[in-house]
């Protein structure tokens, strides 16, 4: 199995963060290659936690959407662009391919040729010019090396048809000629003297020694071919250098890219064959439309959450491999059977800790340090009213193996992350904000745990400016945001406009007003949705 990403909502919490962690430990214990990420900025709570136990924070994940890394693309199908137009010819018809990118020495892309560009070149080249290579030339003409002097060879090619009196008076000779011809001495020391480019010799028909002395004297280079020359002259444009022959613009694609966007983008283009390249323009490799059958969707493991607008962009081109969670049953579907585990527990941690008793994985500090941090911060230090027995079990048990005072450590978590210092009332609000659906109603309920209640309501008519306006930008009908005081065990209350009477009526709170105090309200997912959710239906 490909990597799997591991991870909890849009708007990380402790509990969230911790466990995709604690859980990526276990299943990479287990064989799977997991990693844990976060959807969002962690907040300075989870910092503490993660710095207080030494553990790194997860990286940050986009989204999940299907890239063209994620296809089976023809990686490192590639030619250099001093190949000849033969071997690139042979390569396509070898691997069946009509089109082939071309790099330099260093895989830079240079540009890309098509079968369309070689019969182009073949049928209407310009046949009298090569631009090409020693090596080249001998490879086309399947050769034999007489002399070399240089490695690159250019220049204008020419076929010895006439007789030596009429080609030695008619055909001006110079370093800028190649030669073709049989076994005519005299020609051959024309040529040799003339200190052109290239000789070559076709019928593998000898040269005198006397020619090969000059030869060396004025350094010509020469060739035997077995090829007569008719068949030679036929050849040896295909000796040329394929990187002269190519598109210089053409459309190229990073594995970044979105597959639905290529798909989109090949529909206006009509071709078939697309060069893959880095970020350095470095070419990876050629994908083709017609061969994409294989796709390897990211993987994915839900924590924390299992609601399709509270998770990652693009989860439906994902395939989801499991869910740990606590909340209530959300829309999310799956194509196939997978790892589910849901229960009316506190806290994902706590039924994380259930997996690595059920699987006899030991619980390093560090994780055990996460769990417990994951668990007293959903709980309210075990305060709220969704902590089971299993709860209050689970942090005796990791307070046990890490010798803890479990209540003083959670004051001073939790003082590390109540203080609303430094931040604006935009990035309050969305600490902790959740968004949920009833029917065609889009509303929010946003959770901001505090020990310093009074700095609140120095700012209050800011803070409901704040919130109606973050409303509006996410497009719900309603917001709700509870100041839960961690000390109290109550929360106090306000809210866009549109919610006053959902709440005056769940809450039973006739004069329903802005910071509204009650008592006992610590749980969004038991006391504050659930209210919501009855009132809407």
């Amino acid at each position: 199995m490909s990597k799997v990403y591991i991870f909890g909502h849009q708007r990380p919490d402790t509990d969230a963060v911790t466990a995709a962690i604690t859980l990526s430990y276990l299943e990479n214990q287990l064989g799977m290659d997991s990693e844990p990420r976060v959807l969002g900025t962690v907040n300075d709570e989870t910092k503490y936690v993660l710095d207080h136990f030494n553990v790194k924070e997860p990286k940050y994940l986009n989204d999940v959407r299907l890239q063209l890394k994620d296809i089976k693309y023809h990686k490192n199908m590639m030619l250099n662009g001093n190949s000849t137009v033969k071997a690139t010819y042979d390569y396509l018809v070898e691997n069946g391919i009509t089109g082939l990118p071309i790099v330099g020495d260093d895989n830079k892309y240079l540009g890309i040729v098509t079968l369309k560009d070689l019969a182009r070149e073949i049928i209407s080249g310009d046949f009298n010019k090569l631009d090409t290579s020693y090596e080249n030339i001998l490879n086309t003409l399947d050769g034999e090396e007489v002399l070399k002097f240089d490695d690159s060879i250019k220049g204008d090619l020419l076929v010895a048809s006439y007789n030596k009196e009429t080609f030695k008076k008619d055909v001006d000779l110079s370093s800028d000629n190649i030669l073709l011809v049989g076994d005519r001495h005299t020609i051959h020391e024309y040529a040799i003297e003339s200190k052109i480019k290239l000789l070559i010799v076709t019928g593998s028909k000898e040269i005198t020694k006397e020619n090969i002395e000059l030869a060396k004297k004025n350094k010509v280079n020469i060739i035997k071919t077995n090829l007569d020359t008719f068949s030679a002259s036929k050849l040896i444009g295909l000796s040329n250098k394929v990187k002269n022959i190519l598109h210089r613009e053409s459309i190229t694609f990073k594995e970044s890219d979105f597959y639905d966007d290529f798909v989109e983008e090949t529909k206006k283009l009509k071709h078939n064959n697309y060069p893959i390249v880095n970020s350095s323009d470095k070419c990876l490799g050629l994908i083709r439309v017609t061969d994409i059958v294989e796709k390897d969707n990211k993987k994915v493991i839900l924590v924390d959450h299992q609601e399709a607008e509270q998770s990652a962009p693009g989860l439906e081109e994902a395939e989801i491999v499991g869910i740990v969670d606590h909340h209530k049953i959300g829309n999310i579907s799956t194509k196939s059977p997978i790892n589910f585990r849901n229960m009316a527990v506190g806290s994902s941690n706590t039924i994380i800790y259930q997996l690595y008793k059920e699987n006899n994985i030991k619980v390093p500090n560090d994780i055990a340090g996460l769990m417990i941090s994951g668990i007293l911060s959903d709980t309210l230090i075990l305060q709220s009213p969704t902590t089971t027995d299993l709860d209050r079990e689970t942090v005796n048990e990791l307070a046990k193996l890490l010798k803890i005072d479990y209540e003083k450590y959670a004051i001073e978590m939790f003082k590390a992350g109540t203080s609303l210092k430094g931040k604006t009332y935009d990035e309050v609000i969305n600490t902790d904000l959740k968004i949920f659906t009833s029917g065609d109603t889009k509303f929010a309920v946003a959770q901001v745990f505090t020990l310093d209640i009074d700095e609140i309501n120095k700012d209050i008519d800011n803070y409901l400016k704040a919130l109606e306006e973050n409303n509006t930008k996410l497009g719900c009908k309603f917001t709700m945001l509870a100041f839960t005081d961690v000390i109290k065990n109550g929360s106090y209350v306000i809210y866009t406009e549109e919610a006053k009477d959902i709440l005056a009526a769940g809450y039973k709170k006739a004069d329903f007003k802005q910071m509204t105090y009650i008592d006992g309200l610590a749980s969004r997912k038991k006391q504050m949705v659930p209210v919501i959710l009855s009132e809407l239906e």
